[in-house]
């Protein structure tokens, strides 16, 4: 039986930060209880019944007086003390949630029971995912069919992964080797098998690894094909009659919606345009666009997000 130990190693930028707010709200709150249960211990068995302890109170403005001190110091203190430890953990949190600016995107699709991993550049992986160390790594996933919950003990990150909607987690390994994958949501009967390994590799290595392999293709590549496939570009070419929004240097940016306010054009917009066309309909334009739902799978979903990402206004005209 393979060695599981009690704590997981520490493997991410993160993960320091993690385990010291956990201890401490775990030292915390075990203070806490340590403290209730021995002002009870003490007072049942100092005023148990027929015990000879003195219940008379001789002065009893003086008492009243130093009751009050004591309320307000059980409130004021533990206040205190839980403020400062919400406000460590928000500045954890919204640490783990920001999602650096040059991190390397990788996608991941959840499945019935494996993970789906697909790099840009066109490597392909099942339940394994390469990543270099010592730079942050964004994971946009989703998932085929239930939820899903992508789990690294290692790097003390976790996300769930939701079908008709992308994810974000991301990371940063600090040293090499290899860690568990995990599924951490019950996803049907064989969850128990959706199981699988991150391996954290020098930069030089995971380039060597990334440029290896059966390769068809880049993401971007493929999602320009399947665009003129679907005949998107009869649309939103640049020679197109129908009047459509053009799509060169659309993701990142502000979309203005008709009937007021913006969206960002990211992954979920992308995917919302194709599927669910009506939904965000863009300002100055009629919701005239047929869905794509059932036509089109997540795989290829992601790489016709990759394309769009990688088409700027000076695309060459062959990738649009």
């Amino acid at each position: 039986m393979e060695h599981l130990p009690f704590f997981p190693e520490r493997a991410s930028s993160i993960a320091a930060e993690v385990d010291d707010l956990y201890f401490s709200w775990l030292g915390l709150s075990g203070l806490v209880l340590a403290a209730v249960a021995v002002v009870i211990v003490v007072f049942a068995v100092k005023y148990r019944a027929g015990s000879q302890a003195d219940r008379g109170i001789p002065d009893r403005a003086a008492h009243e007086r130093a009751t009050h001190w004591i309320e307000i110091a059980w409130m004021a203190i533990p206040l205190a003390i839980f403020l400062a430890m919400y406000v460590w953990a928000a500045a954890v949190y919204l640490k783990h949630a920001t999602v650096p600016a040059d991190a390397l995107p990788i996608y991941v699709v959840g499945k019935q029971w494996m993970w789906h991993v697909r790099h840009p550049g066109g490597r392909r992986e099942i339940d394994e995912l390469h990543v270099p160390v010592g730079r942050p790594v964004e994971l946009v996933m989703t998932s085929q069919d239930v939820i899903h919950s992508f789990s690294l003990p290692a790097f003390r990150v976790k996300q769930d992964v939701l079908p008709g909607r992308y994810t974000t987690l991301w990371f940063e390994a600090t040293r090499a080797g290899e860690y568990r994958l995990f599924c951490t949501q019950y996803c049907g009967t064989a969850h128990s098998r959706m199981i699988g390994r991150v391996v954290a590799m020098e930069p030089a290595a995971f380039a060597r690894w990334l440029s290896g392999g059966n390769q068809a293709g880049t993401m971007a590549a493929r999602g320009a094909a399947r665009f003129r496939q679907l005949g998107c570009g009869g649309c939103h070419g640049p020679n197109a009659a129908v009047h459509a929004p053009r799509l060169e240097g659309l993701f990142g940016k502000p979309v203005p919606l008709r009937g007021g306010g913006t969206v960002i054009a990211d992954e979920g917009y992308i995917r919302d345009a194709i599927l669910l066309p009506g939904k965000d309909v863009r300002a100055g334009y009629e919701p005239t666009m047929p869905t794509f739902r059932g036509q089109i799978g997540e795989e290829d979903l992601l790489d016709i997000v990759e394309y769009l990402k990688s088409i700027g206004s000076n695309a060459p005209e062959e990738m649009r």
